[in-house]
């Protein structure tokens, strides 16, 4: 049985995450302690108690997925003991995910990836504030319908999610003509994304810029699993081709779909999503209804582990 751990983005938190694993689990504790000290303020209460609006912004959304991300899969590997959490071979992340990717491939440290988040957040955020712009969600056409609405009306792609998901970015005005042709070429739902920018496009040059002087500080280790790239969806096994993804991310499509294909192609048949929520599950099922999806993003699921049978 091969295994791959995927990792949730932007859009997958909600106020009260993290708390059952705080309250019962030391390892879990000392990593939402460790944020709260890097940030120097108290990530982990935004996490247990919001305000909603304020977990939402980009700021503190990305690391506070990054912290609970981190959190369940160092519980889990603590609390199995190595036995209960089967060994990947591919590791992925969507979007801000990847960060936390990255760590899981022990590429980079708990802290800096907490710290490369929420500069990441503030970067796109303020990316968002320079060039104005949105994301929504395209339900029931295909890409090369979705490619040509985005060639007619100066939208981008943004995300590749499954087959009749997709994302697209831009600037409001032109979003609204997207949508609307996309409403009149037979999609199904339209749906507007709660994002401070139009994220994975050009119009987030600045925050490249800003994470490129950030990055060039930061010394990356040769990854000990390979990391599949959000932009390609391909392995990446070297520190260059990792610092060059998380800047190319940020104005390029999320291959989701292509990524889960690629890993399914190479043997994978369960997939561990490990983190807040379940989003990442539901897309892997529509892109092969026949591999297993596992989630690992509280205390009942860490301890259920213990029951070997939920891995196969």
């Amino acid at each position: 049985m091969k295994v791959a751990y995927v990792f949730p983005g932007q859009g997958s938190q909600w106020v009260g995450m993290g708390r059952d694993l705080y309250d019962n689990f030391d390892s879990a504790k000392a990593i939402f302690d460790q944020a709260d000290e890097v940030l120097g303020f108290p990530l982990s209460q935004l996490c247990f108690d919001g305000p909603e609006d304020e977990l939402r912004q980009t700021i503190n959304a990305q690391p506070a997925l990054a912290t609970v991300s981190f959190a369940c899969l160092e519980t889990a590997h603590d609390v199995s003991g190595g036995n209960g959490l089967p060994p990947p071979a591919f590791v992925a992340g969507h979007s801000l995910g990847e960060y936390t990717a990255l760590a899981a491939a022990r590429v980079l440290d708990f802290a800096t990836i907490v710290y490369l988040a929420r500069e990441r957040g503030r970067l796109m955020y303020e990316a968002g504030l320079r060039k104005p712009g949105g994301m929504v969600a395209i339900i029931g056409l295909d890409e090369t319908s979705v490619a040509e609405i985005c060639r007619e009306t100066d939208t981008q792609i943004a995300n590749i999610n499954c087959p009749g998901q997709l994302v697209i970015s831009g600037a409001k005005e032109e979003l609204t003509k997207a949508a609307d042709l996309a409403k009149a070429r037979g999609a199904h739902r339209i749906i507007p994304l709660q994002v401070s920018g139009a994220f994975h496009t050009p119009l987030m040059q600045s925050a490249v810029d800003g994470m490129s002087e950030i990055l060039a500080t930061v010394s990356f280790r040769e990854p000990l699993i390979p990391i599949i790239a959000n932009t390609i969806a391909q392995p990446m096994t070297t520190a260059e081709q990792m610092k060059e993804e998380l800047l190319r991310q940020l104005c390029n499509s999320i291959q989701w779909q292509r990524s889960i294909e690629y890993m399914v192609d190479d043997g994978v048949s369960t997939f561990i999503e490990i983190g807040p929520g379940r989003v990442l599950s539901g897309l892997i099922k529509r892109i092969n209804k026949d591999v297993k999806t596992v989630n690992i993003g509280d205390a009942n699921a860490i301890r259920n582990m213990a029951d070997s049978r939920a891995f196969l």
